[in-house]
């Protein structure tokens, strides 16, 4: 059944949802209502806050005055954001602040160029009833491991800033991965300490380089099993850059195994003629701080 909105209304904004972006914050309020259509009633002026004009990527505040225009919706289920997404993530915690959940490999965690939607995008369509739930931090698509979810707006910016520090060299947000990498590791491993640059174009393609004009890039690998090919590495991140652990460990001439953009070809081919069909990087732990009880949360994912 399709339903017509009577009339204008107006939703003043919550202390929680401070900070987030307007387009997120409609998507929220008028389940049903499509992307699409959000965005063209925000640029015709038809959505306002405070009585004025916006823009979609408006971060709104506390107070604020929030106008939605007449719209169509549905008061049916939801479809499922896309086929072949309606899939079970493994939830290894959560409480009424954060979740935690493994991700799986080859599952995007949001909607993006050529995808219509990922993992954050199906949990909003499994948990209807959660009134905000948004990605503390991001993996790979073809990364599987620990991802943490904010259930509260004050979670997020908490677990933010927390992840903003811990790029200072502050412990606030441990990572760790495991990784198969191409070869022996020498000395059962090594600090790697290479700056970064991104969005380099090569062939095309955006890429993430080892630059000394780029950001600083610091990784700690260990060697945890030797192989005659390759060598199973635990890599904790003192740094959180864009492909780091993919970028460091192939410019140590150790790729990571089944790496199709940083990674050696004819080593891909062989581990995928044994079976092995996807990248070998795994987000194995986390340690962080509770964004409200302060204690210590550790997250272990070694499978």
């Amino acid at each position: 059944m399709v339903q017509t909105q009577p009339k204008v209304s107006y939703i003043t904004v919550e202390d929680e949802f401070s900070g987030q972006r307007l387009d997120n914050f409609l998507l929220r309020e008028l389940k049903g209502v499509p992307r699409s259509l959000i965005y063209r009633i925000v640029r015709r002026g038809e959505v306002r806050v405070n009585e004025g004009r916006t823009k979609a990527g408006t971060r709104l505040r506390t107070g604020d005055r929030v106008r939605i225009p007449p719209l169509r919706t549905s008061n049916r289920s939801l479809p499922p954001p896309a086929e072949g997404l309606a899939v079970e993530v493994e939830t290894l915690y959560e409480d009424d602040y954060l979740m935690v959940v493994n991700k799986p490999a080859g599952l995007a965690v949001h909607a993006g160029s050529g995808i219509k939607a990922g993992l954050i995008e199906m949990l909003r369509h499994q948990r209807p009833n959660d009134r905000f739930l948004d990605l503390v931090h991001r993996l790979d698509r073809d990364t599987s491991g620990c991802l943490v979810l904010a259930r509260r707006r004050s979670a997020l910016r908490r677990l933010h800033e927390d992840l903003r520090l811990g790029t200072s060299g502050r412990d606030h947000f441990k990572k760790t991965y495991l990784a198969l990498v191409l070869g022996v590791w020498d000395a059962h491993g090594s600090v790697v300490e290479i700056p970064l640059r991104k969005n380099a174009q090569r062939g095309g393609e955006r890429m993430v380089i080892p630059d000394e004009a780029g950001r600083y890039a610091k990784s700690r690998f260990t060697a945890l099993d030797y192989f005659e090919q390759c060598t199973l590495m635990e890599v904790t991140l003192v740094t959180g850059r864009t492909h780091q652990v993919r970028v460091h460990a192939a410019a140590r001439g150790h790729p990571v195994l089944g790496d199709d953009k940083y990674g050696d070809r004819e080593a891909n081919s062989w581990s995928r003629n044994l079976g092995l069909r996807r990248l070998f990087l795994h987000a194995s732990e986390l340690g962080f701080v509770h964004p409200v009880t302060d204690g210590l949360a550790d997250v272990d994912n070694p499978d």
